[in-house]
C-alpha cells in the first residue's frame, strides 16, 4: 500500500471548525443531517467526506465509534443516482452490524426517498430478494449471504456504483477474505470503492491493492473512542454464576437507573423475570412485545416506575434518556459497535456513568478484541462474596496467617529481610504483598476468579492493567432503589 498517493494522520481530540453545512450536501441529505441533529463533524468524517464526494476510492483508518457510518453513508447517499436500482453496496461482518449500517443509511438517506435492504444468513432468501427487486437502492450484507446471491445468480443487473467494505479486519479475524475477493469479482468494474477497517494487517492491505483504484488514504488514531465521562469495568466469571454476579453487581452499585443488556428476546425474559423474584424493580424490553407494552415499559424507565430495564440491542436502539447511571452486559456484544451503543446509553448530557461487563475465561478474546476496536480503556474488578465486609475479609486474612504452616525457605527469607529492616516493616510488606497480588482464600460464597486468576490471564494475553479502585464505604443490601 503507497503512502505516496495521499494520507492524512490527525489526532482525535483536535476539535473541527467545519460544520456539516460547509460539505455542500443536496438539500434532501442535508435534511436528514439537520433531523438527526448532527452539526460539527468527527475528524474521520471531516476528512474522508470530501475524497469520497470527489470520486476517490478511499481507505479509512479509525476505531469502531468514530462515525464512519455517517462518514461513508453520507458522501454516497449524496452522489448515487436517486432512481430505483442497487447503487449503493456495503459488506460487513455480521448481520448485527449490517443491521446498524441499514438503519442508518436509511435514516440519512430517508428525504431522498432511498430505500435500504438488509442481506444476511437466518432469513428467507425470497424475502431479500423481493426487497431489493422492488428498487431498494442501498444493500447492506454479510459476506456468506451475499456471495450465495451472487453465485447462484440470484442477483440479476446487479451494478452498485459505491462499494464499502466496512470493519475489513474484523472479515479478515472471521475468515472471510477469501469470500470478499470472489464477491469483487462479480461486481463491475467501473465502481467506486471505499474500505474501512481500525487496523491495517497485511492482508488487508494486499486486499486494497487489488480492489482500489488508486485510492486516498486517511488514518485517524484516536487514545479512547467511548465516552470518557464513562468508567468501563470487566468481571472474569465463570458460566454458572452469571445470574448471581449481576445481582451482586446491581446491588454493590445501587444504580440510579440502569440498562441491562442481553443478547437474546428469551434471555431479556427470564433475566427480567430473575431480578424481579431477587426484589428489583426490574422489566423486559424486546422486539417481540406489542407496540403499546414496549411504550409503557419506556415510559416507565424514563419516569420513576422502573429502574432497571433489561433489552436487547434493537430494542434499547434510539433511546436517549440521560439519566441511566449504569449499563451492564449480562454477556459480551457480538461486536464492537454493539459495545460502543451499548455503553453509549450512559454517560449522557455530561453526567458521570458506568459500564460493566460479565465475561468468562473464555470469552476473554472477545474482550479483547473490542478493546482494541474501540481503544477503550477497560478496569477490572471482583464480585466477592455476598455481603462481605472489610472487616470479614480482614479476619479471613488473619485466620488464613495464623493456619500456615511455617516453611524453612520462609525462614531464611525472613532472616535476610530482617537484616535490612525491622521485622515489623517486613510484616506489613508480607501482608499488603498477600492482598495486592489477591492472595487470599476465597470465602465459601466468593464467585468469579480470583485477582491472581485474572491477572495470570491477562499475563498470558499480554496485557498491562491494574484493577478497578474499590468504592468506598460499605454497602447494604439491595441499595436504596431495591423495591419489592
Amino acid at each position: 500500500m503507497s503512502q505516496e498517493n495521499h494520507e492524512t494522520a490527525m489526532e482525535a481530540e483536535g476539535h473541527s471548525t467545519m460544520r456539516f453545512s460547509d460539505f455542500g450536501f443536496k438539500r434532501p441529505i442535508m435534511r436528514a443531517i439537520e433531523r438527526m441533529g448532527f452539526q460539527v463533524p468527527s475528524p474521520i468524517q471531516e476528512q474522508v467526506i470530501p475524497l469520497i464526494l470527489q470520486g476517490h476510492d478511499v481507505v479509512g483508518q479509525a476505531h469502531t465509534g468514530t462515525g464512519k457510518t455517517a462518514a461513508f453513508g453520507l458522501p454516497a447517499l449524496n452522489n448515487i443516482e436517486w432512481r430505483s436500482g442497487v447503487q449503493l453496496l456495503v459488506i460487513t461482518p455480521t448481520r448485527e452490524l449490517a443491521t446498524q449500517v441499514s438503519d442508518e443509511l436509511f435514516s440519512l438517506g430517508r428525504f431522498a426517498g432511498i430505500r435500504t435492504v438488509s442481506v444476511y444468513g437466518g432469513q428467507s432468501y425470497r424475502r431479500q430478494l423481493d426487497l431489493i427487486g422492488r428498487g431498494a437502492q442501498v444493500v447492506v450484507a454479510t459476506p456468506g449471504r451475499l456471495l450465495d446471491m451472487l453465485s447462484s445468480g440470484k442477483l440479476e443487473d446487479f451494478n452498485p456504483a459505491i462499494v464499502v467494505l466496512d470493519e475489513a479486519d474484523e472479515m479478515l479475524d472471521m475468515g472471510f477474505l477469501d469470500d470478499i475477493k470472489e464477491i469483487f469479482s462479480y461486481l463491475p468494474q467501473q465502481r467506486q470503492t471505499l474500505l474501512f477497517s481500525a487496523t491495517m494487517p497485511e492482508p488487508i492491505k494486499e486486499l486494497a491493492k487489488h480492489i482500489l483504484y488508486e485510492p486516498k488514504f486517511v488514518s485517524v488514531t484516536k487514545k479512547e473512542t467511548t465516552n470518557k465521562d464513562i468508567r468501563q469495568l470487566y468481571y472474569v466469571i465463570e458460566e454458572k454464576d452469571r445470574d448471581e454476579a449481576i445481582v451482586r453487581l446491581l446491588e454493590k452499585e445501587e444504580p440510579e437507573k440502569a440498562i441491562v443488556f442481553c443478547r437474546m428476546k428469551r434471555e431479556v425474559d427470564r433475566v427480567a423475570e430473575m431480578l424481579q423474584a431477587r426484589g428489583f424493580n426490574a422489566r423486559g424490553l424486546h422486539g417481540d412485545m406489542e407496540m403499546r407494552e414496549r411504550m409503557e415499559v419506556i415510559k416507565g424507565f424514563r419516569g420513576r416506575d422502573i429502574d432497571i430495564l433489561v433489552a436487547t440491542d434493537v430494542a434499547a436502539r434510539g433511546l436517549n434518556i440521560e439519566d441511566v447511571s449504569h449499563v451492564f452486559n449480562y454477556h459480551i456484544p457480538f461486536d464492537p459497535e454493539s459495545y460502543v451503543h451499548r455503553i453509549g446509553r450512559t454517560g449522557r448530557a455530561g453526567r458521570k456513568g458506568t459500564a460493566i461487563t460479565l465475561v468468562t475465561p473464555l470469552e476473554f478474546k472477545e474482550l479483547e478484541r473490542i478493546r482494541q476496536k474501540v481503544g477503550a480503556k477497560m478496569e477490572y474488578g471482583f464480585v466477592g462474596a455476598e455481603g462481605e465486609s472489610e472487616e470479614n475479609l480482614a479476619e479471613r486474612i488473619a485466620n488464613a496467617v495464623r493456619e500456615q504452616e511455617i516453611d524453612q525457605e520462609a525462614v531464611k527469607v525472613y532472616e535476610q529481610l530482617t537484616e535490612e529492616m525491622a521485622p515489623q516493616k517486613v510484616a506489613y510488606k508480607l501482608l499488603s504483598m498477600i492482598m495486592e497480588k489477591g492472595l487470599v482464600p476465597p470465602s465459601s460464597g466468593s464467585i468469579g476468579l480470583s485477582k491472581a486468576e485474572v491477572e495470570r490471564l491477562l499475563e498470558e494475553s499480554g496485557i498491562h492493567e491494574k484493577p478497578a479502585a474499590k468504592k468506598g464505604g460499605g454497602r447494604r443490601r439491595g441499595g436504596n432503589r431495591r423495591r419489592r
